[in-house]
């Protein structure tokens, strides 16, 4: 049964930093990495339910938490102040405090009745980037929050956060640093912000962005949930030869991974009828694997992928394509992670963007996924002093064929949220081997 939804907007305002960044900050040159990142928003949605039977579901309460919320914002946006600025160009934030947006919302129904059965596609009620007047309003802020209240005093907080500044590792530090501050706390993690000491931006970059964008038609999202006992099932069935090989074994994300790969590139056989060679882009952080490594509170991007080719159909069979993988990330934190430290680093990276440029143009029969995986990163202990959220999710609208990996809320499972082609996704979703591990779409109480 489809959910009817109806949103109402109750206000919107700028939130400025609580201490005017200084003049010597003014300007904020951003690193190599931040400047070959889309200027899009990415975004991350939590729910919590109501947390006490009484006021809560009086506006009062929802006020009382949008105020801390608020107030809390503009201390942490004192300490991030170049997210409290404005992007001047590909490689240069002007910290000029013009302030991050806020918005609140109110919706007409109870969140477990959402939380049931989430519909991906009524996530656009909690975003604060799907309304064209916020847009408008806030003017190119970099931070939107969106604060929505259920019928019920569940509560859904949204954020939209420029991709030039942050990837999931520096989402988490801002989200730390934010809820300690929302509970009280007088002493909250300080971001690094590194940026162009990093590795300075390059003046003949200014209008490029690395992003091998896959347009598709019309693209649908779904959701799969695989538990730990379906994730140890798979284990199982790689664990003898991936353990002769590396003696050790896959984690959760390599054998979810492989499997999804796996039946997406069967689907897309199905569909066109031949087998098609096939790259896994994935992403990693290189914090911990650049020597120096970097500290994990270094705010900016930086991540990169490493590759993973299959040229035939026997090429994913699920032990291959996990040794496959592993043998890959091994290589890329052996040879690679290096080549964004010391005098070439500038020089590797503008090779390594223009030898991707390449590879597409030559094989343009190669279809090409994308995985990053929030795994191991604690997004479920993001507390604004009112609990732990019951379900996180980040919605994808720009893509396709790309593949979200997450923590269920125990942290043994995985959530994952797969962009497909409309087409493909009515097969992906019937698949016989994905639904022999994975649940579609399960409720957040299941």
């Amino acid at each position: 049964m489809m959910i009817e939804i109806k949103s109402e907007i109750v206000s919107r305002q700028t939130i400025k930093p609580s201490t005017p960044t200084p003049s010597h900050l003014k300007t904020f040159k951003l690193s190599l990495l931040d400047q070959i990142s889309p200027n899009i928003h990415g975004n991350m949605t939590f729910f919590y339910p109501s947390n006490n039977s009484s006021h809560s579901i009086s506006d009062h309460g929802f006020f009382h938490k949008s105020k801390l919320l608020q107030h809390s914002i503009s201390k942490t946006l004192s300490l991030f102040y170049p997210l409290a600025g404005r992007l001047h160009d590909a490689a240069t934030v002007n910290c000029n405090d013009e302030g991050a947006f806020f918005v609140e919302a109110k919706v007409n129904i109870q969140l477990s009745h959402f939380l049931n059965k989430p519909d991906l596609n009524l996530m656009d009620h909690f975003l604060p980037t799907t309304d064209p007047p916020t847009m408008e309003l806030s003017n190119g802020a970099m931070f939107l929050v969106r604060f929505t209240s259920f019928s019920c005093g569940g509560v859904a907080v949204s954020l939209s956060l420029t991709h030039k500044l942050f990837d999931v590792s520096a989402l988490l530090t801002l989200l730390q640093t934010w809820s300690s501050v929302c509970c009280g706390s007088s002493h909250p993690i300080a971001p690094i912000l590194i940026g162009e000491k990093f590795l300075a931006p390059r003046d003949e970059l200014s209008a490029i962005s690395a992003t091998n964008r896959i347009e598709a038609e019309k693209f649908v999202q779904r959701r799969f949930v695989f538990s730990a006992a379906k994730i140890a099932e798979l284990k199982a069935e790689v664990n003898k030869e991936f353990h002769d090989v590396f003696q050790s074994y896959p984690s959760r994300v390599e054998v979810v991974l492989a499997l999804i790969w796996k039946c997406a590139v069967a689907t897309k056989k199905q569909k066109t009828g031949k087998f098609g060679p096939t790259v896994m882009f994935q992403a990693v952080n290189l914090r911990k694997r650049l020597s120096p490594p970097l500290p994990e509170t270094a705010v900016g991007n930086f991540i990169w992928p490493f590759t993973v080719f299959a040229y035939e159909d026997k090429d994913l069979e699920l032990h291959k394509s996990v040794i496959q993988m592993r043998k890959c990330l091994n290589e890329f934190n052996n040879t690679k992670a290096n080549m964004f430290r010391g005098e070439g680093a500038t020089q590797a990276i503008m090779e390594a963007i223009k030898e991707t440029g390449e590879l597409f143009r030559n094989n343009k029969e190669m279809i090409v996924y994308k995985c990053s995986s929030w795994c191991k990163f604690r997004l479920y202990d993001t507390d604004f002093g009112w609990g732990k959220p019951l379900w996180l999710v980040s919605v994808n609208k720009l893509v396709s064929n790309t593949i979200a990996l997450a923590d269920t809320r125990s942290g043994d499972g995985i959530d994952v949220l797969m962009t497909l082609d409309e087409e493909e996704m009515a097969l992906f979703q019937q698949n016989k081997q994905l639904l022999k591990y994975a649940t579609l779409n399960p409720s957040i109480y299941a």
